[in-house]
């Protein structure tokens, strides 16, 4: 098994973004990406696809990310034809907030990538010809703009891929989906309302019922998914909202308390040493 690095593609360290098609005749290597992500895109053929250590069959139409240390293959390829697409994970970051509470994109982009780290995952987004029509196209003009390399072709390129992670997230959210999917698809659910709201007041029962399942059943998958509860995970977003407000601004650890959702500073001191070995004064002051 082999690393792969982005640089093996590009040698761009301002833009580190690279776009090819790809066909396979023999089999693939079996391979992890080590400092990158690689959205692929099977426009014909197909192919077995080995994740892990287990097997799943791939085809036309179907859409996955990779990413960090998953281990992956291709092999017993049939007419196999795909799109590579590899850039640095925190690329997509700068989307607008109301993708990144997209049901369709935490799930392709975030939740898949993640599970299929920890275990075995098969891809679950399968367009259809009429999409896939559509994704093609924007794959054609990505690869143009890329090798000519005209002025702007950067920007080009970012907004081409935005409007390709929006595209198939809308893709993601309504096709039809097995009990596997469906699964991903109210994790996804419960994710985008915590994103959207964990400044706010937050119960159990207010994220489960905007997953449209029972609380037992989000405790479930939550702890299936991510190791952690949704409690926890509210948690964790306020912590990195305070870390960042601690690093950024200058008000007092109180008033971070309760903007970042925090209705005891004592309690919140408490958390953040326990998630950051520190106190919130003592991180601010290690910052000077």
């Amino acid at each position: 098994m082999s690393n792969a690095y982005l640089r093996w593609f590009t040698s761009d360290k301002e833009f580190p973004f690279f776009i090819q098609y790809g066909g396979h005749e023999t089999d693939m290597e079996l391979h992890n990406h080590m400092d990158f992500t690689e959205l692929v895109i099977v426009l014909n053929g197909h192919a077995t696809h080995v994740v892990n250590n287990e097997e799943f069959f791939i085809k036309k139409g179907n859409v996955f990310v990779i990413n960090g240390e998953t281990h992956h293959a291709y092999i017993d390829p049939h007419d196999f034809r795909i799109c590579n697409i590899m850039f640095k994970p925190d690329m997509l970051s700068s989307t607008g907030p109301d993708l990144r509470k997209s049901n369709g994109f935490q799930a392709l982009f975030v939740l898949e990538p993640f599970y299929r780290h920890i275990h075995s995952f098969p891809s679950l987004l399968a367009l259809p010809i009429s999409s896939l029509e559509y994704i093609e196209a924007l794959v054609s003009f990505m690869v143009e703009e890329y090798e000519a390399k005209q002025q702007g072709y950067q920007t080009m390129l970012i907004a081409r891929l935005t409007e390709m992670a929006v595209y198939l997230s809308r893709q993601y959210d309504t096709q039809e989906k097995g009990d596997r999917g469906n699964n991903l698809m109210h994790l996804a659910n419960a994710i985008s309302y915590i994103e959207d709201q964990y400044l706010k007041p937050l119960s159990l029962e207010d994220i489960a019922g905007k997953s449209n399942i029972s609380i037992r059943h989000l405790n479930r998958i939550f702890r299936s998914y991510y190791q952690m509860t949704p409690i926890s995970y509210v948690h964790k977003l306020r912590l990195e909202k305070a870390c960042h407000l601690l690093k950024n601004s200058n008000l007092s650890i109180t008033q971070i308390s309760y903007d970042c959702g925090f209705n005891d500073s004592n309690y919140f001191t408490r958390q953040f040493k326990k998630a950051y070995g520190v106190s919130p004064k003592n991180y601010r002051q290690n910052l000077n």
